[in-house]
């Protein structure tokens, strides 16, 4: 499944908006900008229309003719873009600017009008467009009135090139303000989605455990939001305090019919019934040592991952308790620590870790368990080995596998490690296991430093 982005959603929200309503402004911008061409261009037509009407003339035959010519010199000159004509109403008589040379301007059919100005486009020179302003008046020539068709006309052209220079112009400055929006908009999804980028450190904060609660300030359109996962985190917190209180009451529980059960087995050797005995005790281990493994996985899952613990000093502590059990007689327990190194893990954590890992490795080793620390860039990498049979490469996978025993002479359940592995596996790190220079078994892992001092 894709991912979605929340920031992306809006900024495309808002570059859409701006495209469109920049995309009508500029339309707008260009229609608006011809109308008032038009309507200038128009009003310079009117004029010349006026200018026509007062130098207009008839001689003896009728034929219209101007005592003056028109100031604008384009008139004058071939095609070129602006023209007159003066027809009589009724006849073929008519007189023209040079600018349209032997060509005529043809006038829609109908009347409009006297002295109304009438507004239409037609075909002029080369069979350019034109916009034509007419207007009909009628001049009384004593014994008789003729109505004469005064026309003055532009090439669309120029007007459409000054459209298209305007709509270019418009373009860029539009282009220009559409960037500044854009980046404007993204300033402002930002800012306003930063509260959600509080409360992601906040969460974060809560799972790694240095933090209980989202307690940050957010807008109050966050506010709702925040104190309902606050609500949630108090529920849980609530749910988890009765699980272990309920795991505790369990292994209260059964902590009498598993003394009972060991009372029963030393009664059953002292008859002789020493299968049975062997029996009912392997199986009385293997529930002590689940419960064992349920509890260290309650009590893990419920520690603050942010707590922080000398290894050192629970290694030096675990040694001189190990030292003085059966099993580390005639044997040698080696530490090689970095002084003063502090892990970000719980103290009952690396005690259980540790405790499990070096019982495993004084349980299978000839004479020899060494523990080192090993500090690695911001890393504190521990290696225990010893000087045992040690464990082929097909087989060190099942180390850390629930239930696994390799060594089937030893008593056990094989859950020390499994339980090591859960708890390695909640701080985000797990084993690894190699082969030793002392000729045994090497097991390693890694644990963030915190402080070296």
């Amino acid at each position: 499944m894709k991912k979605r982005s929340l920031k992306v959603r809006l900024l495309a929200i808002n570059v859409v908006a701006i495209a469109v309503i920049l995309a009508t402004t500029g339309l707008g911008l260009v229609f608006l900008f011809e109308r008032h061409l038009e309507r200038r261009v128009g009003a310079e037509l009117d004029t010349y229309i006026n200018q026509i009407a007062a130098n207009l003339t008839f001689d003896d035959s009728g034929l219209p003719e101007l005592t003056d010519e028109l100031a604008d010199p384009r008139f004058e000159h071939v095609f070129s873009g602006l023209y007159w004509q003066v027809s009589i109403e009724g006849t073929d008589k008519l007189i023209r600017s040079r600018s349209l040379w032997d060509t005529r301007i043809e006038l829609p059919q109908g009347t409009s009008p006297i002295g109304h100005v009438n507004v239409h486009n037609a075909f002029g020179p080369e069979n350019s467009s034109l916009l034509v302003h007419e207007r009909r008046l009628v001049f009384d020539l004593g014994s008789r009135e003729k109505v004469a068709r005064l026309v003055t006309a532009v090439d669309r052209t120029d007007v459409e090139a000054e459209t298209a220079t305007f709509a270019w112009e418009v373009s860029l400055a539009l282009s220009a303000l559409a960037a500044v929006l854009i980046c404007s908009a993204w300033l402002q999804v930002v800012v306003g989605l930063k509260p959600l980028t509080v409360i992601q450190s906040a969460v974060g904060a809560i799972r790694d455990g240095s933090a209980a609660r989202i307690d940050v300030d957010v807008p109050m359109e966050v506010t709702p939001l925040v104190d309902e996962v606050n609500e949630m985190l108090t529920a849980q917190e609530t749910m988890l305090i009765k699980a272990r209180q309920r795991s505790a009451d369990l292994a209260h529980g059964f902590k009498t019919p598993l003394t009972a059960l060991k009372t029963d087995v030393s009664r059953l050797r002292s008859k002789g019934e020493e299968k049975i005995a062997a029996d009912i005790e392997t199986t009385s281990l293997l529930m002590q040592r689940q419960i064992d493994r349920e509890l260290a996985t309650a009590r893990v899952h419920n520690a603050k991952k942010a707590a922080t613990t000398r290894i050192d000093k629970v290694v030096q502590g675990l040694i001189r308790t190990l030292e003085r059990t059966p099993q580390a007689e005639a044997k040698s327990i080696t530490a090689e620590l970095e002084v003063y190194a502090t892990v970000k893990m719980d103290e009952d954590d690396l005690s259980e870790v540790l405790g499990n890992l070096l019982e495993n490795a004084i349980k299978f080793a000839k004479e020899n368990v060494t523990i080192q620390t090993v500090k690695i860039g911001s890393l504190i990498q521990v290696n225990i080995e010893d000087d045992g049979p040690g464990v082929s490469k097909e087989l060190r996978y099942s180390i850390v596998q629930r239930g696994t025993r390799l060594d089937q002479s030893h008593v056990g359940s094989g859950l020390g490690l499994a339980i090591v592995h859960d708890v390695l596996e909640h701080y985000g790190t797990k084993l690894t296991l190699g082969a030793s220079n002392l000729g045994g078994l090497k097991i390693s892992f890694q644990l963030p430093l915190i402080d070296d001092v």
